[in-house]
């Protein structure tokens, strides 16, 4: 299937947006899952409900909160945009920021599960030996966690790739700056005679959740016999 340029533009968008939502996650979806999973502190069950929240809360809610807080006029984004000149409506960086916040759920909770997955005797026999946290987590946690991260990292992927209510309802459906590609589908299945052409994008947004769970695997998989010095 040759693509138009209309596809490529909103697939290549697409995943912009979606890659640049998980670099900037991940580290911090590391952190929080290594604090809900080896931490215990006053609070720590509301912090889990908030890290969760994304996950029953309509995406169009999302948006809406973010609006609120994130967008020009906005609690933190007017003293970002006043200060910083850092902006965050109606642009890509909007829309990537609206599918951080509803894939971080998905990211935090496969790379805490990996993490609480982890002999925690193989830690304290490092830190006995000397180590301290960081080098622990860093010679230890993270390589065993590695799947997990892998696993939260393409679902967390693929839900941005997916993401539709938050981003339209804050950043808008803005040819060439957010419409992503479930934002083009809506939009041409608006259009007289649309239905072929969201057919395409719909086969290509199923293409792209194939192959990243197909490479997921793969990388799974090497992983795994590397651990096993195969």
């Amino acid at each position: 299937m040759i693509l138009t340029v209309f596809e490529w533009q909103t697939l290549l968008l697409s995943l912009k947006i979606a890659g640049v939502a998980i670099l900037f996650s991940l580290p911090i979806g590391i952190l929080t899952a290594w604090i809900l999973a080896r931490c215990q502190f006053y609070g720590k069950s509301l912090f889990d409900s908030i890290i969760h929240l994304p996950l029953v809360l309509p995406p169009v809610v999302l948006g809406y909160l973010l609006l609120l807080t994130m967008g020009r006029n906005g609690i933190i984004g007017s003293w970002l945009n006043h200060y910083l000149d850092i902006s965050f409506s109606f642009n890509w960086q909007g829309a990537a920021l609206a599918s951080a916040v509803v894939a971080f759920p998905l990211l935090v909770r496969s790379i805490r599960l990996a993490i609480e997955s982890i002999d925690l005797r193989l830690e304290n026999v490092a830190r006995t030996l000397g180590a301290n946290r960081l080098r622990v987590f860093m010679t230890i946690t993270l390589p065993l966690a590695f799947p997990g991260i892998l696993m939260g990292t393409v679902l967390g992927f693929a839900r941005c790739l997916g993401e539709f209510g938050a981003t339209i309802t804050f950043v808008s459906n803005i040819q060439g700056e957010t419409r992503t590609l479930p934002l083009a589908m809506y939009t041409l299945l608006q259009m007289p005679n649309g239905e072929d052409a969201a057919l395409r994008l719909c086969i290509i947004s199923i293409a792209l959740s194939l192959v990243a769970l197909f490479l997921s695997e793969m990388l799974n998989r090497w992983h795994k016999r590397k651990l096993s010095g195969q």
